[in-house]
């Protein structure tokens, strides 16, 4: 759930970076608050003006992968399931310029990292505030997203891989948009990331069973449990009912 808090600045000149460098850094400071006020609204539900506020936070840093996230999921409050795609997209686009940028200055995008995964520690002290809704299945969730971008600041090796989580909230969004097979893509893509995903396991074992795929579905309700995910029972009996 959602995400990195970086600057696109590339290197330029010494007498260029030294005005441009303080502009950047007031956009990321504007640019937090408005991510701080998007989350408040999509705490309250108040997902028209939580876009409002993370489409502002995505102007100031067009990085700033976390509001990206937030856009996506305020449009999949407002039932803009195209729209979230868009904004998750974004979110992955982004993540890729910042991979990049890691070639060229590691420690300052580490530090720019360090900087999102202190957002995200405030993000939970505000989830545990509220008073309504699944506060702890979202904090796991960003709890999870932490975690993912700690691993990313561990190691340059091999091809940009998507975070696990924005792939499966852009998965989810396909689906309720009508696109099944693009919601199994992006699930399926989300568990090569991150095999211990539970969430996205249980959706494949969805499609799975409506695509008539009995033996794929019980091996997805397998790996989501074996990740500590509840599988409704239901739908474990639904696929026990299905023929060979």
């Amino acid at each position: 759930m959602r995400v990195l808090f970086a600057s696109a600045l590339m290197f330029v000149a010494v007498s260029a970076a030294a005005t441009q460098i303080p502009q950047a850094n007031q956009n990321q400071r504007e640019a937090y608050q408005q991510y701080q006020r998007g989350q408040e609204f999509l705490s309250a539900e108040q997902y028209d003006r939580a876009v409002d506020a993370f489409q502002s936070a995505t102007k100031l840093d067009p990085n700033f992968t976390d509001a990206y996230y937030g856009l996506g999921k305020a449009h999949m409050g407002l039932q803009r399931y195209a729209s979230a795609v868009q904004a998750y997209e974004a979110c992955i686009d982004a993540a890729r310029r910042i991979y990049s940028n890691r070639e060229r200055d590691r420690a300052g995008t580490d530090q720019q990292i360090t900087d999102q995964i202190r957002a995200l520690r405030e993000t939970i002290i505000a989830i545990r505030r509220q008073k309504t809704g699944n506060i702890e299945a979202q904090v796991m969730q960003v709890e999870s997203r932490m975690r993912e971008l700690e691993r990313s600041k561990s190691s340059l090796s091999g091809p940009f891989e998507p975070p696990a989580e924005v792939l499966l909230s852009l998965g989810s969004a396909h689906f309720r948009n009508g696109n099944a097979d693009g919601a199994q893509q992006r699930w399926e893509e989300a568990v090569r990331v991150n095999s211990k995903l539970g969430e996205a396991w249980n959706n494949l074992a969805v499609v799975y069973m409506r695509a008539g795929r009995k033996t794929d579905a019980e091996a997805a309700v397998k790996h989501a449990e074996k990740s500590g995910f509840r599988v409704n029972p239901r739908l474990k009996d639904d696929i026990r009912k299905m023929t060979s």
